[in-house]
């Protein structure tokens, strides 16, 4: 329920009505800005701001014969008024309406956008200090690395998407900018007063200077923030994927009775939602180059950028929304599984503490380049002993690797020096809230 409104709140400011209802309000804020500056009489004035309407099928009508939408537009506006018609669109060009109107509707659907992140970062900050201590494996190149939390993993994320946040606060005010300066942007036949007076009824600031449109440097920004944002949704929606493998199986998606995961197989449980996700985001993130694209136009302005604008404006926005509200549904009922992340971060039978051991021997005076060949080669004991099927943990509970470093004389032996007790070391050396000590630090400067 929460996506089906999530779209349509957003679906509802780029449909038809909605495009023709931006151009009117456009339009009567013209209307009304020329009468402030005297031309306009106060009678014409409140006609028109009170009777000017549209109908989107006469307009279809007019644009078949005048092949031209906004002329279609501002007749079928004008077939609803009297003699004071001829005041509506009165000393500004096309893109003069169009783009103000469309500034608003990009406005407008930002400010959802950066609700929707909001309320994406505020389910992770509440899953990020449940599993703040949660232990799991930490991995590189796919390969298990050492003991981190899932907590760091949720916090990663929200301080990411609070950069997106950042940065799309920014670019509103990039976008938010109108015009009225006329066909060639020179303000010939609208004085400077009436575009400040419009814009700022309409909530906007007025471009600084431009030509025939604004300046699409703003629109492409905006394409650029909404697609870096989606690259990190879907980071967020491919780790999730890679946690619910069978294999791995550290967290997955809700599964929800009755739902059914394969035709041919009842078994299956798979992360559709992100993989919904993850399609999404390489949707929205495609259109970040037609946008760039549309920056250079011929000359003051040409139209090649009008038939693309059409399509990535309404589908990058609504698509962003939707996707953005599947995340949040998504990261709420995510099931995560602790015992299956312990399980597998002593899956490698206690490899995960090596660089502990190999940051202990250069305190006793061995080089790094020694230490690591000690440390490696009972590594590599431990690899080949898993390969052999060797348990990773004894019946004393010891894992596979510890046993191995505590049967190396030449380890127990550097690790004595100066009166230690290389034995001891080495055990102290495979506790795990020595990888958790600093968590509570870095979630007071990530979350407070």
């Amino acid at each position: 329920m929460v996506e089906r409104y999530a779209r349509e709140q957003m679906k509802e400011l780029w449909d038809m009505n909605a495009k023709y209802s931006a151009w009117l309000e456009v339009e009567k804020a013209l209307v009304r800005g020329w009468n402030r500056l005297g031309l306009i009489p106060d009678c014409d004035c409140e006609k028109i701001c009170k009777n000017a309407r549209f109908d989107i099928a006469r307009i279809d009508e007019i644009e078949a014969v005048t092949k031209h939408d906004l002329i279609a537009f501002t007749t079928s506006i004008a077939e609803s008024l009297g003699e004071e018609s001829r005041w509506v669109h009165y000393g500004i060009t096309s893109s003069d309406c169009i783009d103000t109107a469309v500034a608003l509707q990009m406005r407008d659907s930002l400010k959802i956008i950066l609700e929707d992140i909001k309320q994406v970062r505020e389910a992770i900050k509440v899953r990020a200090y449940e599993h703040k201590d949660t232990l799991m494996v930490g991995r590189s190149h796919g390969i298990h690395g050492e003991p981190i939390t899932f907590g760091l993993v949720l916090a990663i994320w929200y301080d990411e998407l609070g950069r997106h946040l950042k940065a799309l606060e920014s670019t509103l005010e990039v976008i938010s900018v109108g015009q009225l300066s006329g066909a060639m942007g020179n303000l010939a036949h609208t004085p400077m007063e009436l575009e400040e007076l419009v814009c700022k009824e309409l909530g906007l600031k007025p471009a600084p200077v431009s030509n025939q449109v604004i300046q699409r440097d703003r629109y492409a920004r905006l394409m650029s923030d909404l697609a870096l944002l989606a690259s990190s949704c879907e980071k967020i929606a491919v780790e999730i994927r890679h946690l619910q493998r069978t294999e791995v199986y550290e967290a997955e998606e809700y599964f929800e009775s009755g739902q059914k995961g394969s035709s041919a197989m009842p078994h299956k449980r798979n992360p559709v939602l992100s993989e919904n996700i993850t399609g999404l985001c390489r949707i929205i993130r495609s259109y970040a180059l037609p946008a760039m694209e549309n920056v250079a136009l011929w000359h003051e302005r040409d139209i090649s950028h009008s038939s693309v604008e059409r399509f990535i404006l309404p589908d990058s926005f609504i698509t962003t929304d939707f996707m953005l509200m599947r995340l949040k549904g998504l990261l709420e009922k995510l099931v995560v599984y602790p015992k299956n992340m312990m399980k597998n971060l002593n899956l490698t039978g206690g490899l995960v503490f090596s660089q502990r051991i190999l940051l202990e021997l250069p305190k006793c005076g061995v080089s790094r380049e020694d230490a690591y060949k000690i440390v490696q080669r009972n590594a590599m004991k431990v690899w080949q002993g898993l390969q052999k099927g060797q348990p990773v943990l004894n019946d004393k509970r010891e894992s596979l690797y510890l046993q191995y470093l505590l049967a190396d004389s030449e380890l127990v032996g550097l690790l004595s020096k100066n009166g230690g007790n290389g034995e001891q070391i080495i055990r102290e050396c495979f506790e795990f809230s020595y990888y958790t000590k600093n968590v509570d630090s870095i979630f007071k400067r990530v979350f407070e």
